[in-house]
């Protein structure tokens, strides 16, 4: 189950709105097939798996599949991946967790077992669960996974007093970066960010340049310039920009005449609602998104409890009071509201620290 997990990994940031699901099929000790979910997710992986296992084997009767999420039941664009299974004569199906989705919740595993196939169910649930968390958050909470990244001093500074940020991590930090930006179906910043730095919000690492997610801006009075790279590469790289309910018509124009989305949402005092937006993403078939904005998306979305992950990149250096903090306030006044998460993870980045976090159940912020 772990090397289907792993195959599973291949497709994060590719497979959206579909989960990233892995199949390996095994007879008699060997390995006969194996299979993930495609690009734009098609064909699954069970389809995948049983081809290979055709053409290598002959065919799956007998064989045991490995299937990290509970098999399809229902018909889309290809026949379910529960019925292939049943007429590929597999003797066993092991699944890691079942799937949300009310079109398959459960029945593909009840398709399974009528007709006789022994179904073993949770095992390596909990790393099924983390890798595809973000389709189920889609199913079940209306949103993506949202996983903010920052790079900052050690003393949680950003920039200086003067704005300049370019560079306070070093080169194996920023290249670690570039491939989050490949595992996630969007990047996301705010307008300040978008303004003052220009990105391009590309993966960049060599071998990974087709990776690039779809590039977000969220930007209440829609001042993104045409100019703006995000918008001149609209036609190359989809690019949406999230703005409040009632855009200037002029202003949409010149975004949507270069290919860029421009998507209304609900707000207020003037400022897009941070769920509003997550909720106008997951609509959209976004399952996982990073964030990569400054302090003002930071605390906007920390205190709108939104943020399930962290990636925090620190560079052993200090820049003191002056400096320009990684999360603007966001209203606590208690230790009891604060946004609370558990360590994952703690790796050396060249010359730099990258930890992760995730939020503790129930400890969302105020």
């Amino acid at each position: 189950m772990r090397a289907a997990l792993t195959l599973a990994a291949r497709g994060l940031g590719r497979t959206w709105p579909n989960p990233a699901v892995g199949c390996v099929l095994v007879r008699d000790g060997a390995v006969i097939g194996r299979g993930w979910t495609q690009p734009g997710g098609r064909p699954h992986a069970e389809t995948e798996a049983l081809a290979r296992a055709r053409s290598l084997s002959g065919g799956a009767e007998g064989a045991t599949a490995y299937v990290t999420l509970e098999p399809c039941n229902h018909y889309g664009r290809t026949p379910p991946c529960a019925l292939a299974l049943v007429e590929a004569k597999v003797a066993r199906v092991v699944v890691a967790c079942q799937d949300p989705d009310p079109r398959v919740a459960g029945g593909g595993l009840t398709r399974l077992r009528d007709v006789g196939i022994e179904v073993v169910t949770g095992v390596c649930e909990a790393e099924a669960l983390a890798l595809n968390e973000g389709f189920f958050n889609r199913i079940t909470l209306g949103r993506p996974l949202v996983t903010l990244k920052v790079a900052s001093t050690l003393d949680g500074r950003i920039a200086t007093a003067t704005g300049e940020s370019q560079w306070i991590t070093g080169p194996t930090a920023r290249a670690w970066g570039h491939r989050l930006r490949a595992g996630h179906d969007a990047i996301l910043v705010g307008i300040g960010t978008a303004l003052a730095d220009d990105p391009e919000l590309t993966c960049r690492l060599p071998g990974l340049e087709d990776r690039s997610p779809v590039r977000v801006v969220l930007d209440s009075s829609l001042r993104l310039p045409p100019t703006a790279k995000l918008a001149t590469g609209a036609g190359r790289i989809p690019t949406w920009v999230v703005t409040g309910p009632s855009p200037d018509p002029a202003r949409a124009a010149a975004l949507t005449a270069l290919g860029v989305e421009v998507i209304p949402v609900a707000g207020a005092n003037g400022q897009v609602d941070p769920a509003a937006a997550m909720a106008a993403l997951a609509s959209r078939g976004i399952t996982r998104v990073l964030v990569e904005g400054g302090a003002s998306i930071a605390g906007a979305l920390l205190g709108a409890g939104l943020v399930d992950r962290l990636e925090w990149f620190r560079a052993a250096s200090l820049i003191g009071g002056d400096g320009l903090p990684a999360v603007a306030g966001f209203g606590v006044e208690a230790l009891a509201a604060v946004a609370r998460f558990e360590r994952t993870a703690v790796r050396s980045a060249g010359v730099d620290l990258a930890e992760s976090y995730r939020r503790i159940p129930g400890k969302a912020s105020v």
